[in-house]
């Protein structure tokens, strides 16, 4: 048992949820969805709140992606919703905050998260692990335009990751106990080192590219 989550829940998760994710681009699978529940779990350690609701958000957070991913956050909270075998565990009230944090944790969202629900899974979900954003900024690009070249991914890889990454970029960390902030801090640094940048995109291309074939 995890953080006092019931044992059937978490089964029902792991075998209902989670394998879902197999069926999404290569940024957003089961390791994807796994890194955030554990995050999620471990930021919400610093918190007076539901573990079982935690673990809820993170597993559902990136659903709404069956759909695509423009509008995957509403999509992801309208089936969390309507997922009638949660209320074997949970009141209307909760999985309608579970609903909302899901629909807030997308990183281009203006707004701060509602609750400290929405805020845990924003968070976990940054996981700004320098070597993991950059790959999954290649495999995006290379799954959602793969009719781009070389030179073209890299101006789009660069784009995204001064206008979400870079000083002034629309991200936004809301938990002071992750370890985002200082991660984020030697991320702007090698965004700022053009040449350092190149080489790691050239190599991320290439294993990317290679393992497709």
């Amino acid at each position: 048992m995890v953080h006092n989550i019931p044992v059937e829940l978490q089964d029902y998760v792991c075998e209902k949820i989670i394998p879902q994710y197999a069926g999404f681009d290569k940024a957003h699978q089961i390791d994807h969805v796994e890194k955030v529940i554990e995050e999620s779990l471990k930021l919400a350690m610093y918190y007076e709140v539901d573990y079982s609701m935690v673990y809820i958000i993170a597993a559902y957070h990136d659903l709404g992606l069956c759909e695509g991913r423009e509008f995957h956050h509403i999509v992801s909270g309208r089936i969390l919703l309507a997922d009638e075998i949660l209320r074997r565990w949970f009141t209307d009230e909760q999985l309608l905050q579970m609903k909302e944090a899901i629909e807030d944790h997308r990183a281009s969202n203006k707004q701060a998260p509602r609750s400290i629900y929405g805020k845990i899974v924003a968070e976990a979900d940054r996981i700004i692990d320098p070597e993991i954003t950059l790959r999954r900024t290649v495999q995006y690009g290379l799954s959602h335009y793969p009719e781009m070249d070389k030179e073209q991914q890299y101006v789009r890889f660069r784009k995204h990751l001064n206008d979400k990454y870079a000083e002034g970029g629309y991200l936004n960390l809301w938990i002071p106990q992750s370890d985002n902030a200082g991660r984020l801090a030697e991320l702007r640094e090698l965004i700022m080192d053009e040449e350092e940048l190149q080489r790691v995109f050239d190599k991320l291309y290439k294993n990317e590219k290679n393992g497709d074939e």
